[in-house]
């Protein structure tokens, strides 16, 4: 039950960042952010896993490595730009998270393309 531990470690963060924002809004922020840190560094133990799991499936399904490299890479995007948006929307600025919200809609079109472009190319030769 990782989630309960994380539940717990962010309940405590919580009522210490609560407790201290009265005091020092700045170090209230901080303890928040590395919380966050914390709690992200614990999770990419199991997103290892994931990928690896994930590459086995390719090697036995024989699809080409390039496709699944796209896609972590845009799952990977999609979740570190939550990440940071919500870290700004902690910090008060709504507006930046948006704006790293923009970017990573951009940047995973761009990484999808050539994905689309196979897949295109692909149905083009099984109609003829």
């Amino acid at each position: 039950m990782e989630i309960v531990q994380i539940f717990g470690f962010a309940l405590v963060t919580l009522v210490f960042a609560v407790t201290l924002r009265q005091q020092k809004p700045e170090m209230a922020l901080i303890v928040s952010l590395v919380a966050g840190a914390v709690i992200f560094l614990l999770m990419l133990r199991k997103i290892g896993a994931v990928v690896n799991v994930f590459n086995d499936l390719a090697a036995r399904a024989n699809v080409n490595l390039v496709y699944l490299g796209v896609v972590l890479k845009i799952v990977g995007i999609a979740y570190i730009a939550d990440f940071g948006a919500q870290i700004c929307r902690d910090a008060g600025e709504g507006a930046l998270g948006a704006k790293i919200e923009f970017a990573a809609k951009i940047l995973i079109l761009v990484l999808a393309v050539p994905v689309v472009l196979a897949v295109l190319d692909t149905l083009m030769r099984i109609i003829e």
